[in-house]
């Protein structure tokens, strides 16, 4: 298995480890509930080191972005980060990700870990427009330090004002000592903080700093299981859960990173307009169980009849609510917030009802 800068300290520190997208990574710590309430009340540190990241460079990366993803990506400027997908020929989707504009020809592309080898291909795959290419995804440390506290105890270590850096946009700068550290506003837990981007051998230095500067606000490592816990509770897609090749941002209610600009011929653009024009023949929804039980990913969604209408994709027993909630592909004459169903659980027939996320009040 690969490892991260801080695969070491999640060891000494007694995390629960297992593979994830080829890496040894901590699944749990103190325990995933306590880890999830760590962040909505304090600050916690999770390791994304085993994130990919690409640079694309020169003049001819817009035009190629333009082509490979589904945002528009000329509405972006220095400092700004967009959420966008790589759409496949047959409209579904190859990984969903974040692209910062460095500079006028330079962007940065985080994807998933799991799709980093598959989105490189990918663009090497596509790349006809002539862009520079750069897979640095081995030459990049990551820790993303969310929660309420997050900001305090992270401006004690940089001149750079934090809240000036508002939701979905980066600045580069000194941070612990460590040159060139991006520090971006993206944020997948709901909580509030920021992520940082910097160079493999200031790892050591940055997670004592931050561990140190945090201590007073009760700073906790987090693990894969919490940081999955709380972005379902937000109601963010997981590719591989809810996103796969095989399902659309319009099914997958991404429409708003689907942009039918003029002059953004995007990879399978044509199939996408004919599907908005025409409707989905299923949509993803939020439930929450109205009766007592945990839906898990696979689980079928029935009508009142006993018809089979939807699959769950994602699935918990919510930390901060104490119910059940979870997400599904549905039909879309079941998608109106308010709908009731029953999910077979193990041969129960639970009700639940689509509600808009959050799921976090």
């Amino acid at each position: 298995m690969k490892t991260t800068p801080f695969t070491e300290k999640h060891v000494a520190l007694g995390a629960k480890m297992h593979e994830f997208a080829g890496y040894n990574m901590p699944i749990e710590y103190s325990g995933i509930i306590d880890e999830h309430l760590t962040v909505c009340n304090a600050v916690g540190v999770f390791d994304v080191s085993h994130m990919g990241e690409f640079w694309v460079k020169g003049p001819q990366a817009l035009p190629f972005l333009q082509k490979v993803t589904s945002n528009n990506v000329a509405a972006l400027a220095p400092g700004k980060i967009q959420y966008t997908c790589f759409p496949n020929e047959a409209g579904g989707i190859v990984d969903d990700f974040l692209i910062y504009q460095y500079e006028a020809e330079k962007y940065l592309l985080v994807v998933n870990a799991a799709n980093t080898e598959k989105d490189w291909n990918w663009c090497v795959a596509h790349n006809t427009e002539g862009a520079e290419l750069e897979n640095a995804s081995d030459h990049m440390a990551q820790l993303a330090v969310q929660g309420p506290k997050a900001l305090q105890a992270l401006q004690k270590l940089t001149a750079i004002d934090l809240a000036s850096i508002p939701y979905y946009t980066f600045k580069e700068g000194e941070f612990a000592g460590a040159k060139n550290v991006i520090i971006s506003n993206t944020g997948y837990t709901g909580s509030g903080g920021f992520e940082l981007y910097f160079y493999p051998e200031e790892a050591d230095k940055i997670w004592k700093a931050v561990f140190e500067a945090g201590e007073e606000y009760g700073i906790k490592p987090v693990g894969l299981g919490a940081r999955d816990t709380l972005r379902l509770e937000m109601g963010f897609c997981l590719y591989g859960n809810d996103l796969d090749d095989a399902t659309s941002p319009l099914e997958a209610g991404l429409g708003w990173i689907t942009k039918f600009v003029e002059g953004k011929n995007f990879i399978s653009r044509p199939l996408l307009e004919k599907q908005k024009a025409e409707g989905v023949t299923r949509k993803l929804v939020g439930f929450e169980m109205v009766d007592r039980g945990i839906p898990r990913s696979g689980y079928t969604l029935m009508n009142a009849e006993g018809e089979t209408i939807g699959t769950v994709t994602s699935g918990t027993m919510s930390p901060t609510r104490k119910i059940g909630v979870g997400l599904a592909y549905v039909k879309p004459e079941y998608s109106t917030v308010g709908t009731e169903m029953f999910i077979d659980m193990r041969g129960r027939k639970l009700k639940v009802v689509v509600v808009k996320p959050p799921f976090r009040k």
